[in-house]
Parts: C-alpha cells; structure tokens; sequence
C-alpha cells in the first residue's frame, strides 16, 4: 500500500492519504488530524461516514469531520483545571471553554506515519510541555485497522510530566449515505447520562435515561426522542473491556454498525451542525473530568500508557 500526497498544509508540508483495505471495508486515512476521510462496504457505493472530497479543505472545517480530537476530547468548563493544586490556562476556542484541545488541538495537527501495511496504519504525535496550556510532554499514537467488515480504533499515549488525556475519534456516520441521520434506529446501553447548561457544559449531575428523551436503551430514532443532542451517555465508571454500547441501523440502506468500546462515556451529537447529515458517536472519557473529580478520572502519569480502544462493526441485511 502506497501513500499518496493530496494536500499542502499552509506551511509547506505535505498532507498524505492512506488507504486501507481488507476484504469488502475500505478506509482513507489523512496524515492530517489523522482524519478518517471516507469508508466504504462493498457492493454499497456511498461512504459509510462524512468526510470532504479534497484534503485542503479540512484545513478550514470546524466541525471536525473524521477527526482524532485531544489531548482532551470534549469541553474543558471555563477553558482552564487544577492538577495538583496548580491551575492550568488553556486556549478558549469556543467562547469561554475549550473544546477538542483548543484551537491547535491534534484535529488540526499534521501526524506522522509511524507504520503502515494494506490493512492497517500506525500514526504519530508528539505534543510540547505547554501546548494549547496543557502541562507536560505527551506522545501519541492512533492504530487504524481494516477486517473485512470491521474497523479497529487504538490509541496509545505516554507523558513525560503528570497531565490529562482523552482521545476520542469523531466520526460522523451515516449509514444511508444520503438523508437526515435522525431517521437511524440508535441503542445506547447507557442506564444515565449527564444533563448539560446552556453552554453544552455539564452541570455536574447524573441523571437517569429512565422517562426522558435521552432513553435509547431499547432502540429508537433520534426524531422519535424530540430532543437536541449533543451529551454524554455514561457508559461505566471506569475504562474496561471492550464492550458494546451503541448500535445504529439505517432505514434505507439496512446496514447496522455496532459499536464496542473500553471507554466509560460516549459522546453522542445529533449533527445539527452538519445539517443533521450525519450522527457523530464518539467514545471517550467524560467532559470536563478535570474539573469533576467524581467523573472517571483522565489524567496520565509519567510511566503508564493510555490505552483506548472502539470497534466498528458493520452488518449487511
């Protein structure tokens, strides 16, 4: 398998395109936010995920199609945490908080192709003490791996100073390929999520799916709920084992997707943004866990290894 160079990044370096293939599941990979730029099943000609047909045009795209974000996924509340009795300032990116790690975030970032083969692409990141306000040096990685009509997401990371960390990918799916994404049959097997302000921050409380629109844990669509989404569905209290928490199933097309992750909490956002073409279903870690020390911790310790891992499972009618 080749790499190919598809884009220029504003200072000159090249962007590259990897594909990926094994049996019937194809992935193209950008070097660029290690982007997930489109995926595809056979005999289905649509892409399974939203993504933009040029790689330069991700460089203005707000709404991280496809993207790894970090060193921490999701809102950090009022841009700024305590680690060890020490406040850290970090780059405000949407209004007074940050979101995806900041404006320069690894979705904006151009990794590096670490190992590649036909089936699978290792790619890296080294982060600087102090980068968008986060303390300590991290290094990254994220494991893109194709198996006939599966998809495995792995990430490492290691410090070398006490800091946080979060990965998350953040791909929009729509498994019709065409249409409003609300229309999918959701299952989310999550007994509570959190309830969020007005600024998508969480208040702090856990509350109970049971009797509220936030109830997927038999399956139904997103239209049929009659809520905005954009929240966290509280999947365990600690990173574990690889174990399902979502499934999705599109009306036209009759794929389902089925989605195992070691990740206490899944982000689920109904794609307003996007004009609801797509529902972006990320695993992470819990928003603003730094500044929640009863949510799942995130930080990471010089000498350990993160470890996150979600896989994408896709089945024909």
């Amino acid at each position: 398998m080749g790499i190919e160079t598809v884009g220029t990044m504003p200072d000159g370096r090249a962007i590259e395109r990897l594909v990926l293939s094994d049996g019937g599941l194809s992935m193209a990979v950008l070097t660029y936010g290690a982007i997930v730029q489109s995926l595809h099943l056979a005999p289905y000609a649509h892409s399974l995920v939203l993504g933009l047909d040029a790689a330069d045009a991700y460089l203005d795209d707000d709404a991280y199609l496809g993207a790894v974000v970090g060193r921490v996924a999701n809102r950090i509340a009022g841009g700024r945490f305590a680690l060890d009795g020490e406040t850290h300032r970090l780059d405000r990116n949407e209004g007074a908080h940050t979101l995806h790690g900041g404006a320069g975030g690894t979705a904006h970032l151009l990794w590096t192709v670490a190992e590649h083969g036909p089936a699978h692409a290792l790619l890296r990141l080294d982060l600087a003490d102090g980068h968008m306000g986060f303390p300590g040096a991290v290094s990254l990685q994220v494991r893109y791996a194709v198996s006939e009509a599966r998809v495995e997401i792995a990430f490492s990371a290691t410090a070398a100073a006490r800091t946080v960390c979060n990965l998350a990918p953040h791909l929009y799916f729509n498994l019709d390929g065409a249409g409003d994404a609300r229309d999918h049959r959701l299952e989310i097997v999550a007994d509570a999520y959190l309830p969020t302000d007005d600024e998508t921050i969480p208040t702090g409380e856990r509350r109970a799916v049971e009797g509220t629109p936030f109830d997927f844990r038999k399956g139904r669509t997103m239209r049929a709920g009659g809520a905005a989404y954009d929240h966290n569905f509280c999947l365990a209290e600690a990173r574990r084992d690889l174990t399902r928490a979502v499934t999705l199933h599109g009306p036209r097309s009759g794929l389902s997707m089925t989605l195992e992750t070691t990740e206490p909490g899944v982000q689920v956002y109904d794609g307003a943004g996007v004009g609801h073409a797509g529902l972006a279903l990320e695993p992470q870690g819990w928003p603003d866990a730094p500044n929640r020390p009863d949510f799942p911790p995130v930080t990471l310790d010089p000498g350990e290894t993160l470890h996150q891992t979600s896989r994408l499972t896709f089945h024909a009618p």
